[in-house]
């Protein structure tokens, strides 16, 4: 009797130890704290969802104890009639505790979620609810300086033009995209006239927006087709500022053609992939510190309401644990506008380069720098118009 005594004694008291065993005892598996993520694409698009796709995974690998869980091609096309605050039920009840949406479109819905979820984390890639106060307090904004990337990428096509003529596929019209675009045209700009001391009149800067990030047959006009006619009519180097590879795919074709063609694609590190005799390089976000953050910042308890636009690392710019945005050169790119290329960054990084600097005009005349007047960083974020020497069209109406 006194064995069974002791032995019932025990196994009531290691059940105990079981259920009340602190963290990291190993006596008890702790949950997982679960992150959702919305994709506005395919996790594998080869650029904006699949970067942020790579960002969630560098979390679980640097994050013990993280678990993503994740929702791909959240857009009007391929799920009509499903909201944001839907999904973000579903993930809720999943287990996540965090939740990324990674589009300016998802704003509304976002905001709408994190109302009806307060004590669920919510992280909105490239809104401004925090800046112009309509965020709750649950609700942060994070978006990488890409400004920094485009001029970048707007440097190498200018070194590397053989007709002055470089095209920029855009996606739908908004702030973001116009300043972004208008970034890539000053460094492009800049390389023209400083570095290669050409006249600005014989640079041509055409943006031709298909209406969304990527192609949505019968609703969008088509990428394919709009870098196909950019390549038709003179413009030897495409910028792309969609979400998917078609310039890098329509210029190989062209390339194999026999057309001395070039293009820069957007948002992915690994973009140039398979189109290496015309990629130039491409400016690409690495979303993992910035999560990484965020989400230490909610397990920990420590959770603030912020707009955080992050800039690159200028120590370096391709490290991938410290900074939001890089430029991988292309193998394209030759060795001249490369050693070009790495002394504009060393001047943008040092603060000696300052393209967001007066005077600069819109594209109707209206000042938007005055002489000698920097930019803040409201200015940049709520661009009115593209810039003066610009062609395309600067809104929607």
């Amino acid at each position: 009797m006194a064995k069974k005594a002791f032995w019932g004694l025990a196994i009531a008291c290691f059940l105990i130890t079981a259920v009340f065993a602190t963290p990291g005892s190993g006596l008890a598996a702790e949950k997982p704290f679960t992150f959702g993520l919305l994709l506005v694409g395919p996790y594998n698009d080869h650029g904006w969802s699949q970067a942020h796709f790579d960002g969630g995974k560098y979390v679980e690998a640097k994050v013990a104890g993280t678990k993503m869980i994740y929702i791909d091609k959240v857009n009007p096309a391929d799920r009509p009639g499903v909201t944001i605050p839907q999904l973000v039920d579903d993930m809720v009840e999943k287990g996540a505790k965090l939740i990324i949406a990674n589009s300016d479109d998802m704003k509304d819905g976002t905001r709408e979620a994190a109302m009806q979820h307060p004590d669920i984390y919510f992280l909105h890639i490239s809104g401004d609810d925090v800046l112009t106060g309509k965020a709750p307090k649950n609700v942060s904004n994070l978006m990488g300086r890409m400004e920094y990337g485009k001029m970048m990428a707007g440097f190498a096509a200018a070194m590397t033009t053989q007709t002055g003529k470089i095209g920029y596929l855009g996606p739908l019209i908004n702030e973001e995209t116009r300043r972004l675009s208008s970034s890539a045209f000053l460094g492009a700009k800049y390389a023209w006239e400083k570095v290669l001391k050409k006249d600005p009149k014989d640079l041509k800067f055409q943006v031709t927006w298909i209406g969304f990030w990527f192609n949505i047959p019968g609703v969008t006009a088509d990428p394919t087709q709009v870098a196909q006619n950019f390549f038709n009519t003179g413009y030897d180097v495409v910028i792309s500022g969609i979400d998917t590879t078609e310039a890098v795919v329509v210029a190989r074709q062209k390339k194999q053609e026999g057309k001395n063609v070039w293009a820069i694609p957007y948002d992915y590190l690994g973009a140039c992939q398979g189109a290496s005799e015309v990629c130039l390089g491409v400016p690409y976000f690495n979303w993992g510190p910035g999560y990484v953050k965020f989400i230490k910042a909610a397990m920990s308890g420590k959770w603030k309401s912020q707009w955080d636009w992050q800039g690159p690392d200028w120590k370096d710019i391709n490290n991938p644990d410290t900074s939001a945005v890089g430029f991988a050169a292309g193998p394209a790119l030759s060795a001249s506008a490369g050693k070009a290329l790495d002394a504009f960054i060393s001047g943008l990084g040092s603060g000696k380069i300052n393209l967001f600097k007066g005077p600069l005009n819109y594209q109707d005349g209206k000042p938007f720098l005055k002489a000698g007047q920097t930019a803040s960083d409201q200015q940049i974020w709520y661009m009115e118009q593209l810039l003066e020497g610009m062609g395309g069209q600067s809104s929607a109406k």
